[in-house]
């Protein structure tokens, strides 16, 4: 992989050098990927999408980062993107099975980008000891665990507001 395409995935497109919180601009351009996925192919594209990003940002982010004394820099946000995406399966599976439009399920949205930042940023538990890996599996891996939170606190939410409030 060339420096220059390791670059363009590993920063998805260059969403990861937006300043400030590059992890955050990464996780939002994630979302109209993913609205677009779902576009495409519902939940299976997504989660096509999803594990080839995981297999394509493990490589880029190798090849970003060889040499460097850092293996996890700001600008590295594929990683984002891979949980970001993992996140919103509840949300896709949701307006499949429903034969609604995925962003009817706004609030799904809502609640998966908070708390996916949420886990990202505070890496509690498995996150953390993912992303104490210090190489390229830990930095994509702690956000596939980020993901799989959020994912859970999305079906949580959905399942919390369906019972209480509707």
């Amino acid at each position: 992989m060339t420096p220059s395409t390791a670059k363009l995935i590993a920063t998805f497109f260059y969403s990861g050098l937006l300043r400030p919180a590059p992890g955050t601009w990464g996780s939002l351009a994630a979302l109209p990927a993913a609205w677009i996925l779902h576009q495409i192919g519902g939940p299976i594209a997504l989660i096509g999408a999803t594990i080839l990003a995981y297999l394509i940002g493990l490589k880029a982010t190798e090849a970003y980062t060889a040499g460097k004394s850092d293996h996890d820099p700001s600008e590295v946000v594929i990683d984002e993107v891979v949980g970001m995406w993992i996140t919103l399966f509840p949300v896709s599976f949701g307006a499949w099975m429903m034969g609604a439009s995925i962003l009817a399920l706004y609030p799904g949205w809502i609640v998966g980008f908070l708390a996916f930042r949420l886990f990202d940023i505070t890496k509690w538990g498995p996150i953390g000891k993912a992303d104490r890996r210090g190489d390229a599996t830990g930095v994509m891996m702690d956000d596939v665990w980020a993901g799989v939170a959020a994912a859970i606190v999305v079906i949580i939410s959905a399942y919390a507001a369906h019972e209480f409030l509707m």
